[in-house]
């Protein structure tokens, strides 16, 4: 055994039920040889080399956080375009402020086409949030600012892009086309909306070069690291993995992730409409020769199927009595009818599905698929995971816990959009009911906390995240949503470590501070079980540990 490097602090908190609390923890060859005090591996350090490091003795360690559903690459790659969206987001050139509503959306837009020297290239835009920001573009509003130069807004969620008449031409799609995702108004004519995953692709292909520009895949995954270890996070997982190009994503991640001084775990999760479309029946053998280059840093992850729409971009799917507008939501790619035969066979392949499922109607699907997979091939410990679960009853939590089923909801709705939708999209009851968790945590259902980050309304802050799973406070910090659905700090911190990690099928090696496991550490100011609930958030984040490797922005690293 290597050298061991012993740090100790004011207090480590494990997420090992068995041995929850500790003052000092051994690590050698990035994994943890002993937790407890510098007493009790007196054994060890007897008889190996060792240093103690003392810098976080004023400080409280966790298991590093984890976000087990994100885009980075994908969402750093929008950051670099011309940014309309409602609140204020870290682009290449630093902060852009953000604009309060549709109308300063247009004349954004309206400044954009004045500022342009070439009618023929096309202003690309992306941010746009229709819940906070007073609607849905269309394409007649985007005439009205320009006939001439094409305009293309992607949504914050990218489940839509707006489009003008000339950039939708720029798509090939006319008043005859008869495709998924391509929206039109009442009487029938193209709106200029292309929404979910191809449509959005169709939309996406005329501004290919300017939106997927060279470099910027790596550039936005090195910057949104950074933002990582600001939040104590030492793994993610990506569920866009093939949006653009699964070589291309794959080759940008391991050129950076594999590097020892790069901060991060990362999953990659594809989706399977782009597996079926590039790769047909020869799939499972590119998904098996993609897990065969995997290291404890970099591994291609199960398999995501998009079901509806976004919550933000009020497109999920919902029972009675819908929408307060009529409006009624978005399925996937995938036909409902035959999503049983599309899942059996990663099923039957032993691969973890990962459904998305905004809406309760979408989770009645999904949850129907789920018992009929049961049903025609039993399944001991499959993980299925339900992704967002923004919507659903206490009768779907129930079931999902029949059913051994997982779920990896969206907590940041509850404070960033439940007011916003209760009067606009969903009515009161359901916006105020918006990521059930207490309703989990009672039926037995393990859950995990992520962000989507950066593709809704909400920063990647785990600590945030456990702040309102714990609190349920609306955006004017008084309004309590639903009180019974809040759970405790614990069960908050378990969902973005130890829970997290089983939703992501890596608890053996990481999630809590066990000998043998991965050294990932989470270095905070203060310590979340003694801070009044209500301050969670304000915890200060120093930074983290990876495989025994410090990275923060105020110490030096070895």
């Amino acid at each position: 055994m290597e050298r061991l490097k012993v740090y100790t602090a004011r207090q480590i908190h494990t997420m090992d039920p068995g041995r929850p609390v500790a003052k000092a923890i051994a690590i050698a060859e990035g994994r943890i040889v002993s937790v407890g005090t510098l007493a009790s591996m007196a054994p060890w350090l007897r008889r190996v080399d060792h240093d103690i490091d003392d810098r976080f003795r004023d400080d409280v360690l966790l298991p590093g956080l984890i976000d087990p559903h994100t885009h980075l690459r994908m969402s750093g790659t929008f950051m670099g375009l011309h940014y309309v969206g409602p609140i204020e987001s870290h682009g290449p050139q630093g902060p852009v402020a953000g604009l309060a509503g549709r109308d300063d959306v247009l004349s954004r837009l309206q400044t954009l086409v004045k500022e342009s020297n070439d009618p023929s290239s096309p202003i690309i835009t992306w941010g746009y949030d229709p819940g906070m920001q007073g609607g849905h573009l269309d394409r007649d509003m985007l005439d009205e600012i320009s006939a001439e130069v094409p305009l293309w807004v992607l949504s914050y969620a990218p489940h839509i892009v707006y489009t003008n008449t000339p950039m939708m031409e720029r798509t090939g799609v006319t008043e005859d086309t008869q495709a998924h995702g391509i929206g039109r108004y009442p009487d029938g004519r193209l709106n200029g909306w292309f929404i979910e995953s191809r449509a959005v692709g169709q939309a996406t292909r005329p501004v290919q070069r300017e939106v997927y520009r060279s470099g910027f895949g790596r550039e936005a995954l090195q910057r949104q690291a950074q933002v990582a270890v600001r939040n104590g996070i030492t793994t993610v997982a990506d569920l866009a993995w093939g949006f653009e190009s699964f070589e291309k994503e794959w080759d940008d991640h391991a050129a950076l992730v594999n590097d020892p001084g790069f901060p991060l775990r990362m999953l990659l999760i594809p989706f399977d409409a782009r597996l079926v479309a590039k790769f047909g029946d020869d799939r499972f053998d590119y998904l098996a020769s993609m897990r065969a280059k995997g290291t404890d840093k970099l591994a291609p992850h199960g398999v995501k199927f998009i079901n509806d729409g976004s919550y933000p971009s009020m497109t999920l799917r919902l029972k009675f009595p819908g929408y307060l507008d009529g409006e009624e939501g978005l399925t996937g790619e995938t036909p409902w009818e035959t999503m049983v035969d599309s899942m059996l066979p990663y099923w039957r392949a032993g691969i973890q599905i990962h459904s998305h499922a905004n809406g309760d109607e979408t989770v009645d699907m999904t949850l129907d698929t789920l018992a009929e997979l049961q049903a025609r091939h039993p399944r001991f410990d499959h993980r299925f995971v339900i992704e967002h679960y923004c919507i659903s009853t206490v009768a779907q939590g129930k079931r999902l816990a029949a059913l051994g089923g997982l779920a990896s909801v969206n907590p940041y709705f509850v404070h960033y959009r439940s007011l916003i939708h209760s009067d606009s999209g969903f009515g009161p009851d359901r916006a105020e009911a918006t990521a059930r968790l207490g309703t989990l945590a009672e039926a037995g259902v393990t859950f995990a906390l992520h962000s989507d980050f950066n593709l809704v309304v909400g920063p990647m802050a785990p600590l945030t995240a456990a702040w309102i799973a714990v609190n349920r406070l609306a955006l004017d910090d008084q309004t309590v949503m639903a009180p019974g659905e809040r759970i405790s700090v614990d069960r908050a911190l378990r969902a973005v470590t130890i829970d997290a990690a089983y939703v992501l099928r890596r608890d053996h090696e990481i999630g809590s501070l066990e000998v043998g496991k991965l050294a990932d550490l989470a270095v905070l100011g203060d310590d979340p079980y003694t801070v009044a609930p209500g301050k969670l958030r304000d915890i200060p984040v120093k930074g983290t540990v990876l495989g025994g490797i410090p990275h923060l922005a105020h110490i030096a690293d070895d």
